[in-house]
């Protein structure tokens, strides 16, 4: 039973369809499933570390990159760790997009945090997002259909979702493999600043299952 559940979750990812992990089984998630890229981005209000609720309509007009993060995660961690992720933030950002950090673990699973341990590891890691999100129930996480992290989107000025999956196509947890990786983010937001479609606009996203309750 194992096999085919793992089967069944490489072939959904594979093609797009979101796919949540509870308990060990595959659940349907039928707001996730009407995420598509091409599409408008899906709509949504979450809460700051500040305690602030922050809509993505609050960034209308603008670039926008969503990542969602687990700090404990190896995968995570291989691109904090090495200064990947912190690197491209500075470089998004200091080009003008928003760039939404967003946390979906629900309490007491991995990589829950408190807004003050948000804020904490948004200073020890010199990470620089234009925000934390705050996601405990998983409301926004499964309504983009994220499925791991990390896992990247990234909307347009017109408010289209343009990618969607990966940050990378070195889908290991090995810090050497971020050097020589081909970065299917920049590519997205390079594409979109010079107003080209993106030439890869789905990817399998890797990484540690998002904790949903």
């Amino acid at each position: 039973m194992s096999n085919l559940r793992l089967t069944r979750r490489t072939f959904l990812a594979g093609t797009g369809a979101a796919v949540l992990v509870r308990g060990g089984l595959l659940a349907p998630a039928a707001a996730a499933a009407a995420v598509k890229v091409g599409a408008p981005a899906p709509a949504f209000t979450a809460t700051a570390t500040t305690g602030k609720g922050v809509s993505l309509a609050d960034y209308r007009s603008q670039i926008v990159v969503l990542e969602w993060t687990n700090h404990d995660c190896p995968y995570v961690r291989k691109h904090y760790e090495t200064g990947n992720m912190q690197a491209l933030q500075k470089e998004a950002t200091g080009q003008g997009v928003t760039w939404l950090t967003i946390i979906s673990s629900s309490p007491g699973t991995q990589g829950y945090v408190s807004p003050r341990q948000a804020d904490e590891l948004t200073t020890t890691r010199q990470a620089s997002p234009t925000t934390v999100l705050l996601d405990p129930t998983g409301v926004v996480g499964q309504m983009y259909g994220a499925t791991n992290t990390p896992h990247m989107y990234v909307i347009d000025k017109a408010g289209t979702l343009v990618y969607a999956g990966a940050i990378d196509d070195k889908p290991t947890s090995r810090r050497s493999d971020v050097q020589g990786a081909q970065n299917y983010v920049r590519a997205a937001l390079q594409a979109v600043a010079a107003n080209q479609p993106v030439k890869t606009p789905i990817t399998r996203a890797y990484g540690c299952t998002v904790k949903y309750p």
